[in-house]
């Protein structure tokens, strides 16, 4: 379809008088290119179309124009080159997106430095904010996440875990807290395992698992193509029959869901977004989605642009389409809304979001496709990597 965007308009204003309505310009970074587009960059311009589709223009005289750049891949010199273009060649007044931490990292000494409101879309790792005052983030952190599940694993009962994430910051960050929260419960971390970004083949981490028999393994990794290879993996290798229990985040999230198939089934996570999410916010977002995009799957990178798109238009409002940096970072700094993942605030001293995180179990849906049904309920929870 048509990308949704703010344009130049001529409003008559009466005989012979014309006047062009403001436009606001913002920088989308992320990856609509490579391996990760169905993960993050399809997801990210759908969540920002949608709700354009659904809210029209941010104020009566104000257009927003969104300035679309590919990052296809996590690489943070490529990220910075591209948001100074945005900045100084393309003049945009906001800047949002950003697939990956190491690209937010790099994108912030720009932002900081050109006074730049930046809306992260996805970077989880609880460090990123931080690096602006510029920075504000709706999608989530992974000690937000993983504290949760880890007392969720406390609560089933689990004894014995290991620990087997990507070797990268977010993938630390979740190690750091369900580790620390699961031997402050009680439980015993076996062994800890971080895996190369570049690992394709987990057969020899699998079996090492199934040698040591914990009651559970706890998985970190990045969507897409590694999900597929270590949820097979994980079926093939036994581990359930063995009684080793899944407990995992983000593996199951829609844009990965339906290509991992019944391998899926009975597994649990604990997210900030399940598209099965019953509320009449998230039918909706679903709703208009599906209309814009019949073939989409609503996904945690999909409402994380949605609620960014809705920051920005705060930002826009309250500044009435000025640029005026430090009233839109005040403005959207401890605001509360409704979101399609259900009520969310904007932490007033970091500019990170607070929000329910829920534990999940993969089962197929009455039309016969998987969902993410969720059971179970940690309200308000705040980014437990800052909280030392």
């Amino acid at each position: 379809m048509k990308m949704l965007t703010g344009a130049i308009v001529i409003a008559g204003l009466g005989a012979g008088s014309v006047m062009a309505d403001q436009t606001v310009k913002v920088g989308v970074l992320g990856p609509f290119s490579g391996g990760f587009a169905g993960s993050f960059g399809a997801p990210f311009r759908q969540g920002v179309e949608t709700y354009v589709a659904q809210h029209g223009d941010p104020m009566p005289g104000v257009k927003i124009e969104f300035v679309w750049r590919d990052l296809p891949s996590p690489d943070p010199a490529d990220a910075r080159a591209k948001t100074t273009e945005l900045v100084t060649k393309e003049g945009v007044q906001y800047l949002a997106g950003y697939g990956f931490t190491p690209e937010a990292m790099a994108a912030a000494p720009v932002a900081e430095q050109g006074k730049i409101p930046t809306v992260i879309f996805n970077a989880s790792a609880s460090v990123v904010v931080s690096k602006s005052k510029y920075f504000v983030r709706t999608s989530n952190t992974l000690p937000q996440v993983t504290v949760p599940t880890a007392k969720n694993a406390l609560e089933k009962g689990y004894k014995s875990v290991i620990t087997v994430v990507s070797d990268y910051s977010p993938g630390i960050d979740a190690e750091t807290s369900f580790v620390k929260t699961f031997k402050e419960g009680g439980g015993q971390v076996v062994e800890s395992i971080r895996m190369p970004l570049s690992t394709s083949d987990f057969s020899a981490y699998l079996q090492n698992i199934a040698i040591k028999k914990p009651d559970a393994l706890f998985v970190f990794l990045p969507y897409g193509p590694p999900t597929y290879a270590f949820v097979r993996g994980y079926r093939d290798n036994g581990l359930d029959k063995a009684g080793i229990a899944f407990i995992g985040t983000s593996e199951t999230q829609e844009s990965d869901l339906q290509s991992l198939g019944d391998a899926a089934i009975g597994l649990e996570t604990g997210y900030f977004y399940s598209a099965a999410h019953e509320s009449p916010e998230n039918k909706a977002f679903v709703a208009k989605l599906k209309e814009l995009y019949p073939k989409a799957e609503a996904n945690p990178a999909t409402v994380s642009a949605y609620d960014g798109t809705h920051a920005l238009y705060e930002m826009i409002r309250a500044t009435e389409g000025k640029k005026d940096p430090d009233k839109a970072i005040a403005a959207i700094a401890g605001k509360s809304w409704e979101s399609p993942r259900g009520p969310i605030t904007i932490d007033a001293k970091t500019r990170d979001i607070i929000q329910n995180v829920y534990i999940r179990k993969v089962e197929k849906g009455a039309d016969g496709r998987l969902i993410n049904k969720e059971f179970k309920t940690y309200e308000k929870q705040p980014d437990y990597g800052i909280l030392k």
